[in-house]
């Protein structure tokens, strides 16, 4: 009668065991389909001022989705500087990199880490490739720049 009870239990357990292990590997398969590093980005542009000195971002209102990979194009149009500036946006982001192309378009510099603003010079671009982590409606997208943010280079960002 003892060893039937210890047989009864051990296999109680083997099979507890097995039902674990088997959801954990279900787990574990599910996420790696989920790589984040396997992804396509998608691309979103975003222009900076324009030829005849307006001071605006094309479009003021940005929006993205946590969890999906995005490439952010920051093209200057402007013949002035402009910094692309959001805490809300640098705070709710796992950053890639940022890659800095020369006029005809070839990288020349990437820069890694925390990134809080992109300043972009007249007719180049810049590439923010980054993950949205946080949901939030960020209204502080500006250029920092003495005055361009008052004569209206300013916009929304929405993260959902």
């Amino acid at each position: 009668m003892f060893f039937s009870n210890v047989i009864k239990k051990t296999t109680l357990v083997i099979s507890i065991l097995i039902l674990t292990l088997t959801t954990t590997l279900t787990t574990f398969t599910a996420s790696a389909k989920g790589d984040l590093t396997k992804q396509t980005p998608i691309e979103i542009k975003v222009i900076l001022g324009d030829k005849n000195n307006a001071m605006m971002f094309s479009p003021s209102t940005i929006e993205f989705e946590t969890g999906k990979l995005y490439k952010l194009i920051l093209e200057n149009q402007g013949p002035v500087k402009h910094y692309f500036s959001s805490d809300g946006l640098s705070q709710s982001v796992l950053t890639r990199k940022v890659q800095v192309n020369d006029a005809s378009g070839t990288a020349i510099a990437e820069i890694k880490g925390t990134i809080r603003e992109i300043e972009v010079y007249p007719g180049f671009q810049a590439q923010w490739w980054f993950v949205p982590v946080k949901a939030g409606t960020f209204h502080d997208l500006s250029c920092s720049i003495k005055g361009h943010t008052e004569m209206g280079m300013k916009g929304t960002i929405i993260i959902k």
